[in-house]
């Protein structure tokens, strides 16, 4: 008996010793601070990369940044700094530290892999894609995208070729340039309006609205912190009446500014997880965050309500013809399947198996953009490159993870579990 008590007390001396030395070191929370400091020291130097910060100040780079960027030093930083990230990740999916470990690792493997981008260390379409948003994103042949462009030609009024007709309809839905205003403020309150129904957002929450040229984007949230975001629209392009409704609730209900919203509440003040005050662009925050911006749009306007939304408000309000709305939606509808068509141009782009000008013949051709949206989305690829794999690809995780998770399909069990993606830190991994 003695000698049981001497064996258990020494077994219970090592088990202790063990579980010191298992939290020997920084504490997560310490690490955080040092992740979003070595992510503002970054973004001293790529413009790009700090979408969003509202952390404190005291974390913010104190000198002055040097002439020459620091590649090797920042690398190593942000492997030394994953390591020790790392020894609090464990098998138990329910622990809160290990998947905040989990989160920030694959955060810094995106540090990493964007740090070599910007001093001109390059690697091919998807290798880039999985180290910055943590997936690769299907590959699709051309010919693929042919059969679908096909399926237009029975719905599609006229002779001729595809994206032509295509157009021809698309132009009776372009908003006059003084009437964009109205309409885009109009979509976005009805985007908010159907979100509160569902979401109980800050009573101090608010945006800013400006109208932009110039820019390789359709739109983009600039969140602010606080509950406050500064939303711009791009008007260097025709503004087509589908992307009034898109962009108006990808940026802002239930888009972006709830989805930074709903985090710096319930992660960053209510729980002090100071990791999230920091939203690094090219990292799979993105994938979530423009995978959930895009479903979004969805939530809020299920089945045919966007054309409702259309040819009863927004049409009217731009003096337009609602004649053939209907018709144009369920044409949009097919369109959408060959989103995955920008990706394409974009791997060919990027590993250099395709040029400007094979580019511009398959956006216009197999996406049906015209020749000026064609444009300006080969500027967006040249300045962020894989990122386009978020918008089409992470719209099909999120969608996935949702109706998966309520087959039912009941608004309210798919607006609560929305709202907990938007809450949470996920991986993409999560979703699938």
């Amino acid at each position: 008996m003695k000698l049981f008590c001497i064996a258990l007390c020494t077994l219970a001396w090592f088990s202790c010793n063990q579980k010191v030395k298992e939290v020997a070191g920084p504490s997560l929370d310490q690490l955080a601070e040092k992740y979003v400091r070595l992510g503002l020291a970054i973004g001293q130097y790529d413009p790009d990369f700090v979408d969003a910060y509202y952390g404190p100040d005291s974390l913010k780079p104190a000198g002055v940044q040097q002439v020459v960027f620091p590649k090797d030093s920042l690398l190593k930083e942000v492997y030394s700094l994953q390591s020790a990230v790392e020894k609090f990740i464990t098998a138990d999916k329910k622990d809160t530290l290990s998947r905040r470990a989990t989160w920030i690792a694959s955060q810094l493997t995106a540090f990493g892999r964007r740090v070599r981008i910007f001093s001109g260390e390059l690697t091919s379409f998807d290798e880039e894609s999985r180290e910055l948003f943590g997936v690769v994103a299907p590959s699709f042949s051309e010919s693929y995208f042919s059969i679908i462009v096909s399926q237009l030609d029975s719905l599609l009024p006229g002779k001729g070729a595809i994206p032509e007709r295509f157009q021809a309809l698309a132009s009776r839905f372009i908003i006059p340039k003084d009437k964009v205003d109205t309409v885009f403020k109009t979509a976005i309150s009805v985007s908010r309006k159907r979100t509160l129904g569902y979401f109980d957002l800050p009573s101090s929450e608010n945006f800013h609205l400006e109208y932009v040229t110039g820019k390789p984007w359709s739109g983009y949230n600039w969140y602010k912190g606080g509950f406050s975001s500064l939303i711009q629209l791009n008007t260097d392009n025709e503004i087509f009446i589908e992307r009034v409704i898109d962009v108006a609730s990808h940026e802002s209900y239930p888009g972006h500014h709830v989805y930074n919203m709903l985090l710096e509440k319930n992660l960053y003040r209510d729980k002090g997880w100071v990791e999230i005050s920091l939203y690094p662009l090219f990292s799979p925050q993105s994938l979530i965050a423009e995978g959930s911006a895009n479903y979004g749009i969805e939530m809020a306007f299920p089945g045919e309500e966007k054309n409702t939304l259309a040819k009863n408000v927004l049409l009217p309000l731009a003096g337009l013809d609602t004649t053939g709305i209907s018709l144009y939606f369920k044409v949009l509808a097919t369109k959408g399947k060959l989103n995955f068509v920008r990706n394409e141009v974009a791997r060919g782009l990027i590993n250099q198996t395709m040029n400007e000008k094979e580019a511009l013949r398959w956006l216009t051709m197999y996406a049906l953009n015209n020749e000026a949206t064609a444009l300006k989305s080969i500027s967006f690829i040249h300045k962020y490159r894989s990122y386009v794999i978020n918008y089409n690809y992470g719209l099909e995780l999120v969608k996935n993870y949702i109706e998966k998770g309520v087959q039912d399909n009941d608004p309210v069990k798919k607006w609560a579990l929305f709202g907990n993606l938007l809450s949470t830190e996920m991986i993409p991994s999560d979703l699938q």
